[in-house]
């Protein structure tokens, strides 16, 4: 790729971060006939658990660009809930093809994704850390850094950050982050070896636990004390403290078990004011975090991509000028924000204490109104924002 000052740049786009969001992109971007390459600061992908969940307009944007039928068979994922209470999402749109939720491990997801773009001809430089960027009138300068310490320069006409909620894209393009930090915390973890009964967003004197087993063997445990605030790790939380916020919930032992996940998650919402500053711009959790209820923050990462990629696509190629670019932000912006203020109250109905037992019980009352389920049900799956078509080169 070429550096600062040396010529055309050697792609259109340069997107920051290889996970789901940006290989969605790429790949995006690559049908509209955009030159495309990924830098990614890990060398190889993760194989944590993380997110499961997809809903229903995300299986359609995968199905559109011929990536669905690459994932096999998905696993229904159960009903559904709100706050924790149960909200059956197929009532989002009765007879979809894809109604309700299903599973499909993130890991995996981006696997495929990845098989997909790079077919496609999309770029993925692993090992690549970006540490500078510089906006120029007919492009952006990239500085990134290798695993062997080599900084090296690359530039494209646009930049887009999908390097998650501590996006780097985000902080060196100056963008607003707007919202509200964490307050109450849960942790999480996959451990084998463990014998518990699968529970469901069960509420305790002191607090809230769930578990779920695995096809695997393995159990996902998450747990929340009431009142507990985000911890100070400079990492995840340790067995040993899951373990014994677990006791002190539920009163069980799973301290004999063996950890091959650990993770911790607060109650933070925040979203950039703008997804684009001139040619840099931003998706999934770098233009918007929230807590990871119901599977939304995935599933709104890939939706973002799908509605960037055709215009970015269409931008870089001449068939479409800035307007059609300032679609994405009219467009996602407002779906972002409503499913944000959903999450909030999710969370508040999840992890308050006695306190909010009322509120719990009303929205109980509410959840047997066929309106309320499916108005709730659309904005949780997406079907309330329109089916963004794929890209298509010129």
């Amino acid at each position: 790729m070429t550096g600062p000052g040396t010529g055309a740049p050697a792609a259109d786009v340069i997107i920051v971060g290889a996970g789901p969001v940006g290989l969605l992109l790429a790949g995006e971007l690559r049908l509209g006939g955009a030159r495309v390459t990924v830098l990614e600061q890990l060398v190889e992908p993760t194989r944590e658990s993380r997110a499961s969940t997809l809903h229903a307009r995300t299986l359609e944007i995968l199905e559109d660009r011929g990536v669905l039928r690459r994932l096999g068979t998905l696993p229904a994922g159960g009903p559904g809930h709100f706050g924790g209470l149960r909200l059956d999402l197929a009532d989002a749109e009765p007879g979809h093809p894809h109604a309700g939720q299903w599973k499909y491990p993130q890991a995996r997801l981006e696997a495929v994704l990845k098989l997909w773009a790079t077919g496609l001809g999309a770029q993925v430089r692993r090992g690549h850390r970006v540490t500078g960027l510089t906006p120029r009138p007919y492009r952006v300068d990239v500085e990134h850094t290798g695993t062997d310490g080599t900084t090296h320069h690359s530039a494209a006409a646009f930049v887009v950050g999908c390097d998650g909620e501590r996006s780097t894209v985000r902080c060196l393009g100056g963008f607003e982050f707007a919202g509200e930090d964490g307050t109450l915390e849960m942790l999480r973890a996959d451990v084998a070896g463990l014998d518990v009964p699968d529970r469901r967003f069960e509420r305790h004197p002191h607090g809230l636990a769930t578990a779920h087993r695995w096809p695997d063997g393995s159990t996902r445990v998450m747990v929340h004390l009431f009142g507990t605030p985000p911890g100070r790790r400079s990492g995840p939380p340790s067995f040993a403290e899951t373990a014994a916020t677990w006791a002190k919930v539920t009163g069980e032992d799973i301290a004999h078990g063996t950890p091959l996940w650990l993770n911790a998650f607060d109650n933070t919402s925040r979203q950039a004011t703008a997804y684009r500053r001139g040619r840099i711009l931003l998706a999934g959790d770098a233009a918007h975090v929230q807590m990871p209820v119901g599977g939304q923050a995935l599933n709104l990462g890939l939706q973002d991509a799908a509605a960037l990629g055709p215009r970015l696509a269409a931008r870089v190629t001449g068939r479409a000028d800035d307007r059609e670019l300032d679609g994405y932000q009219r467009e996602r912006h407002p779906a972002t924000a409503r499913a944000l203020t959903g999450i909030r109250a999710q969370a508040r109905l999840l992890l308050g204490g006695p306190e909010v037992d009322g509120v719990r019980e009303v929205f109980d009352e509410l959840l047997h109104l066929g309106t309320v389920r499916r108005h709730l049900a659309r904005v949780v799956t997406g079907l309330d924002t329109p089916r963004p078509p794929a890209s298509t080169g010129s």
